[in-house]
């Protein structure tokens, strides 16, 4: 499948400051690749390189296997971005911003303003100045204009931020469809972790400016760690109990026994039948399931080498 967005190496120093180091990824027509980090890890400045707003130190970028450098202006017609805060004109109203938007982008269509404001469920405040907007509708607005061109490539830093839970979905729907049916490929950046491992196809992990890790979203069932979590009055006893049994375990930190054992995992009942026959009484049992949080902490304190 075509590479839309393939980045080669890319590194950006500031002075002493490492920001970006020999970063390498590769994003296909129609994916979502969601690049997640720390505050600082390198996210945003991989954002602005990929957008040609700033140089790198070394290394290239590629959309639609065009180089992105300042000569190549034409590509932009095809691409569509939001990087950090939105901005809009404060004493213009929402449709007079995209209007404004279409013009300088040659948009022929009239209609396509009133189309990305519907379908960005801005309709209710078309005829609002943008200073008045609330910041989940300044975002909405923000996302607006880099849509209304019909781009084939989308680069969003943070696109939910400011959002309701409603508002959330509505971003993620969208965004999976022009995805799914319309072949756009979308790069983009979020803290919202969760929401990353529910429109992602493929997720990167990006910290002290490396990229640590990457995987399609669909390994992240088999990536993510799972424990039976067992409580009982007599936890230590209990422990030992099972031992004796080969089932390793471990006392936790909120004081469960933790056990990981797959073949436990998938038949509690084994391990709440040894302990009841052995006169423990159960008072807890559950399946616990790492979040992407979770992972993605877990993920950075290997990288650090931290236990």
């Amino acid at each position: 499948m075509e590479a839309v967005i393939r980045i080669e190496k890319l590194t950006k120093r500031y002075k002493e400051t490492q920001a970006v180091k020999d970063l390498s990824l590769t994003v296909r027509k129609g994916e979502i690749y969601g690049f997640i980090g720390l505050n600082g890890s390198g996210k945003t400045t991989t954002l602005r390189m990929l957008l040609g707003m700033i140089k790198p130190t070394r290394g290239s970028c590629f959309l639609l296997e065009e180089k992105v450098k300042l000569s190549n202006y034409k590509l932009w017609e095809k691409v569509g971005y939001m990087v950090e805060t939105p901005y809009a004109y404060p004493e213009l109203t929402v449709k007079e911003n995209l209007e404004l938007i279409r013009k300088l982008r040659l948009i022929q269509d009239t209609r396509a303003v009133d189309h990305t404001i519907s379908e960005l469920q801005l309709t209710p405040y078309a005829n609002r100045k943008a200073k008045h907007l609330s910041l989940g509708n300044a975002q909405r607005l923000g996302l607006a204009k880099a849509l209304l061109h019909q781009p084939e490539i989308l680069i969003l830093d943070e696109p939910v931020n400011g959002l309701d839970p409603a508002g959330i979905v509505e971003v993620r729907e969208l965004l999976r469809n022009l995805a799914k049916n319309k072949g756009v490929t979308i790069f983009l950046s979020s803290h919202l972790l969760s929401e990353v491992a529910l429109i992602a196809d493929k997720i990167g992990i990006i910290h002290h400016g490396r990229l640590i890790e990457e995987f399609e979203a669909d390994r992240l069932e088999s990536l993510i760690e799972r424990k039976l979590l067992i409580g009982t009055r007599q936890n230590e006893a209990a422990a030992k109990a099972l031992a004796s049994q080969g089932i390793a375990c471990r006392i936790g930190e909120r004081g469960f026994l933790e056990i990981s054992g797959k073949d436990m995992l998938e038949k509690p009942e084994t391990v709440s039948g040894i302990l009841v026959n052995n006169g423990f009484s159960l008072i807890h049992i559950s399946v616990e399931e790492e979040s992407l949080e979770a992972y993605f902490l877990r993920s950075i304190r290997k990288e650090s080498g931290e236990p």
